[in-house]
């Protein structure tokens, strides 16, 4: 049974800290590979903040792409519907890659809202959590009902975050090792988070 980490997210844009914590998380859990899944509509997220999903996927691809541990698969961008959802994308991952056992890799700052998500109990059944750590969010302080069924696996502390390079590029400044050179040529060439 092969063993592969999911590791979803906007990536509004992908950057470095993504590559090191998934790289990280599939060293220390022995996995096989891990599957980037950039979100198709985010739930969670303010619809104003996420620029399309054809740029997020492009930039995902030129960031992880050229790890033959990575897979990036657009399954979430597929969805027609106006929400895409975690079970959901569980569901379809488990007709399309057989044989696996999958670790869904998420931050605290989701696990403290692991309670809100549809059907918690569901993604336990399809998936082992795993939860690392995102200062300044605390596992503490998640559901407690859940505390004792996800793994926790501490990873570097890495202060850079998606947020905080699109607020650099709005104000003209330099994002270089932050995210990919290939990542950083799209950004330019597509003019974009200017106005974000």
């Amino acid at each position: 049974m092969k063993k592969y980490g999911i590791f979803g997210g906007t990536f509004n844009p992908p950057h470095i800290a993504h590559l090191i914590l998934a790289e990280w998380v599939r060293v220390v859990l022995a996995l096989d590979k891990i599957i980037f899944i950039p979100s198709g509509n985010p739930p969670l997220k303010r619809k104003s903040d996420v620029i399309d999903t054809k740029h997020r996927f492009n930039m995902a691809r030129l960031c992880f792409g050229n790890n033959r541990n990575f897979l990036i698969d657009d399954i979430e961008i597929k969805v027609k519907s106006p929400k895409s959802y975690t079970i959901d994308t569980l569901k379809k991952l488990k007709e399309k890659y057989k044989n696996c056992d999958f670790y869904l890799i998420i931050g605290t700052d989701n696990f403290i809202k692991f309670n809100k998500w549809k059907n918690p109990n569901g993604i336990l059944s399809l998936c082992k959590v795993v939860v690392i750590n995102r200062p300044p969010y605390k596992f503490e302080d998640g559901p407690d009902e859940y505390k004792r069924k996800v793994k926790r696996v501490k990873v570097p502390e890495l202060d850079i975050s998606s947020t905080q390079i699109r607020k650099l590029l709005k104000n003209g400044l330099s994002i270089k090792y932050l995210v990919p050179e290939k990542v950083e040529s799209y950004i330019y060439k597509n003019n974009l988070y200017k106005n974000k």
